[in-house]
């Protein structure tokens, strides 16, 4: 997939429309009553400079992410030892919206890759996820399934891909529950490859409260664990991203 120039800003400013409206709105709104009574000039900087801060930080964070650091090429997938054979089985989970399912296709071409799509319109109702799903690029085949159940049988999987998608899951049991299933799924040497945004002070002071949507890594590692998994590497990939390797 050639991603266009910038796509992960236009992305962002795309699926969280309503998010810049509103503070686009309120800025405008702001500085209307400031000129208006004449407020104080030290409070109002303060406050103009703070929803400036939370506008723009978070697509110049995202740019860096998305659009600069070579997320999309996958490099970092090569500090793992993938034996990329046609017997080679791999899975890649979305919420919705897919766009690593052709570039994993792409870097291992010789494996066998299922894609599944968990996105439940009654469970996972971010607006971002509803208006995301509209331009995602479906990859051939790829099955809808219940974040309860995946359609293959025990101990037949290599590696799953879950990338930026199961935070999607807000349930605490229905997460732990998607990831047994991946347990169950996976070899005895298979592994899960995760990425994810944290909630920590990086995504903090890129997101504001907008990283509340994420889980901290104890959250994680606490669900893995509970799940049946004893192994949990985490790697980073820029101050903003986790990879997580699980087995």
């Amino acid at each position: 997939m050639k991603r266009r120039k910038f796509q992960g800003v236009l992305n962002i400013l795309s699926f969280n429309r309503h998010f810049y409206v509103i503070g686009v709105a309120s800025l405008t709104l702001l500085i209307s009553l400031v000129l208006y009574f004449e407020l104080s000039t030290y409070y109002t900087v303060i406050l103009v400079l703070g929803f400036t801060y939370g506008l723009l930080v978070p697509l110049i964070v995202s740019a860096y992410i998305y659009d600069y650091s070579g997320f999309y090429e996958f490099r970092w997938l090569d500090q793992f030892d993938f034996k990329d054979s046609k017997n080679n089985t791999i899975i890649n989970i979305n919420a919705g919206f897919d766009e690593t399912s052709f570039i994993i296709k792409d870097k291992l071409p010789q494996s066998n890759l299922k894609v599944y799509d968990f996105y439940n319109p009654d469970r996972h109702t971010e607006p971002a996820i509803v208006r995301a799903r509209k331009v995602s690029n479906i990859y051939p085949y790829t099955q809808r399934i219940s974040s309860h159940s995946l359609p293959l049988k025990a101990h037949t999987v290599d590696y799953i891909f879950l990338i930026s998608a199961i935070h999607e899951i807000r349930n605490n049991d229905e997460r732990i529950t998607f990831l047994k299933e991946c347990g169950r799924v996976l070899k005895n040497e298979g592994r899960i490859i995760m990425v994810e945004h944290l909630r920590d002070l990086p995504n903090f002071l890129a997101f504001t409260v907008g990283f509340t949507h994420f889980f901290s890594s104890v959250k994680w590692r606490k669900s893995f664990k509970t799940a049946g998994f004893r192994n949990i590497n985490e790697i980073k990939f820029t101050p903003f991203m986790s990879i997580f390797e699980v087995y």
